[in-house]
């Protein structure tokens, strides 16, 4: 596998993700930020977050396997969430958790989280990018 997870003793072990991620494969794959959307491109739950992130991850997962890679082989993700506040953390790990169930993998990895004023289009909540590295 080219991917090793870190959890630093000197560092907080978090719950919803890991601290460092190693890469030493030889490709690297980049995502685009994937929303919630289906494939039809059709909205998928409009001021949901839960519903958004599950299926923004179910997303991210179809752009890796065209790759073919899987979370397993992620290194660094990136979240923008849309008004993003503390208390909507139950939200978005309620929708993370769910789509780790559908997907049948541990989607915990090194991850950025970043508010921001809007994405793209104005129903959209949250967005998610991916690097994964590959041997």
């Amino acid at each position: 596998m080219a991917v090793q997870l870190i959890d630093p003793p000197d560092l907080p072990v978090p719950e919803l993700y890991h601290q460092v991620a190693v890469g030493t494969g030889t490709r690297t794959v980049h995502t685009a930020g994937q929303v919630a959307r289906d494939a039809t491109g059709a909205p998928v739950g409009p001021g949901d977050l839960a519903a958004q992130a599950e299926q923004v991850y179910l997303n991210v997962a179809a752009a890796l396997a065209a790759a073919g890679a899987g979370f397993d082989d992620v290194v660094k993700l990136t979240a923008y969430l849309v008004d993003w506040r503390p208390e909507r953390a139950g939200a978005l790990v309620e929708g993370v958790q769910r789509a780790a169930e559908r997907l049948g993998t541990d989607l915990r990895r090194p991850i950025s989280l970043i508010g921001v004023v809007a994405l793209g289009e104005p129903d959209l909540l949250i967005e998610v990018e991916a690097v994964a590295v590959l041997d």
